[in-house]
């Protein structure tokens, strides 16, 4: 992307915080457990299981570059009732960057809506998501350990593995809404 103006990088930038997009490969300095005492996502957000696999349905129709090339990774920002920006990035850290610069352009104030990813999550990931005050994260895919303790300390719903109609469930559950008839395929971990 490219700015409608020529800035010049502030003095005082090398005194910042630099939080790079990556997989363990860019240069993060900040520690996940000094940001967890300052984060608590409030938010009393609900999503009932059947949203979630309407969503993850959605979410695999978008996905044209990901059933042509087998590539890349895929995210979503949604709200209960479907997808409103999606991207495709070959990392998985750059498709959710993409949605947040995405929300900036356009002016999107994203609390309370959801992100939904095709991607592991990590808690570099949970971080991320959880700083835009986003109180429920989706994957297709799994959590890392410390992606599920971090999503549990701050108080964000990490929902993973779903696939057709099963899902699990792995922090703070209680924001999904469970009919009897789905209940079996809800996997509390």
């Amino acid at each position: 992307m490219e700015t409608d103006q020529d800035n010049e990088l502030a003095r005082d930038l090398v005194f910042k915080s630099l939080i790079t997009s990556g997989c363990g490969r860019g240069a993060s300095f900040y520690s996940a457990a000094d940001t967890q005492e300052q984060l608590k996502i409030e938010s009393q957000a609900r999503i009932s299981a059947a949203e979630i696999f309407g969503l993850a349905k959605q979410f695999q129709h978008h996905s044209q570059l990901y059933r042509a090339t087998h590539g890349v990774h895929s995210a979503a920002l949604c709200d209960r009732n479907g997808i409103l920006i999606f991207i495709e990035d070959i990392g998985r850290h750059n498709a959710i960057d993409r949605i947040f610069g995405q929300c900036l352009m356009q002016d999107i104030v994203v609390d309370d809506y959801i992100i939904l990813s095709s991607g592991r999550i990590s808690s570099e990931i949970v971080l991320k998501v959880a700083k835009r005050n986003i109180p429920i994260l989706i994957s297709i895919s799994v959590p890392t350990s410390l992606g599920v303790r971090l999503a549990n300390d701050i108080g964000l719903t990490l929902i993973g593995f779903v696939r057709g109609q099963r899902l699990n469930a792995y922090a703070n559950q209680w924001r999904i809404v469970i009919s009897s008839v789905v209940s079996q395929n809800v996997t509390n971990l």
